[in-house]
């Protein structure tokens, strides 16, 4: 029950809240019970939660199930340069592909954040590398 409580608090922000809740023994890689994690469900704009969650151990790389995002990916897509910096400095792979062949540095490239795709481009095995649809 604390997995879950502490994914509320991650997805509305509240970094007081998720201290409290990772003091109490929550489970920072711990899945709520509709199976994220609290770093899954982070609100995406607010890199000092995601460095908090990070900081105390959240496994950056964990992925959708249904559609193999990771956070890496979503922060990319919406264009947030300092969330993705984060993610980037904390060990996020940016080399892992969602079910559709999609890089985080195609999903940004393709949403036009110029910011990502430069912080991307240096921490992507293969920028060449194409997706399933052949982009």
């Amino acid at each position: 029950i604390l997995e879950d409580l502490l994914c509320n608090a991650s997805a509305s922000g509240n970094r007081n809240e998720v201290t409290r809740l990772l003091q109490k023994g929550a489970d920072v890689n711990g899945f709520n019970q509709f199976n994220r994690t609290a770093l899954q469900v982070a609100k995406t704009s607010d890199a000092a939660l995601i460095l908090q969650l990070l900081q105390a151990g959240a496994n950056p790389d964990v992925a959708d199930p249904a559609c193999g995002l990771t956070l890496l990916h979503d922060t990319s897509r919406e264009g947030f340069d300092d969330s993705v910096r984060v993610l980037l400095e904390h060990g996020a792979d940016a080399n892992r592909v969602d079910v559709k062949g999609n890089l985080p540095l195609h999903v940004a490239a393709r949403e036009g954040h110029l910011k990502v795709v430069q912080l991307l481009i240096g921490k992507t095995a293969n920028p060449d590398q194409d997706n399933n649809e052949g982009l």
